[in-house]
């Protein structure tokens, strides 16, 4: 098993409670990282033996495309997109909220959620 990581994905999306937000957008920052089964491309050193990176990217993308109020909706739709894919045996999806039109000062605003692929071959 690995961690393949995905941090710092920058995009520009229309979530937010506020309904400038919804007109106005902002910034968003989202990090993926997925624990990935990689005993068969550690042998193989070929791609369709692991998960693509660039497949995780445009998951987030086509994801934050969707509109939501709360940032904790497409965190969940990452995660639930991602944890489908081959080899995924676990995903951690965070999604920071850059631009805020909140009065206060702060290090992060962000959601995370975490994911692990249930065990299939359990024997009952």
């Amino acid at each position: 098993m690995m961690t393949i990581a995905v941090e710092g994905i920058k995009l520009y999306a229309y979530h937010g409670h506020l309904k400038e937000e919804a007109v106005l957008g902002g910034h968003f920052c989202v990090s993926v990282w997925i624990d990935v089964n990689t005993e068969i491309v550690e042998e193989t050193d070929n791609l369709k033996d692991t998960l693509d990176y660039v497949r995780v990217i445009n998951i987030v993308k086509e994801q934050m495309l969707i509109r939501s109020n709360m940032i904790e909706t497409p965190t969940a739709r990452i995660a639930e997109k991602i944890i489908k894919e081959k080899n995924v045996l676990k995903v951690t999806v965070e999604v920071q909220k850059i631009s805020t039109p909140v009065d206060a000062v702060f290090n992060k605003i962000s959601a995370k959620k975490t994911l692990v692929k249930p065990n299939m071959s359990r024997s009952t």
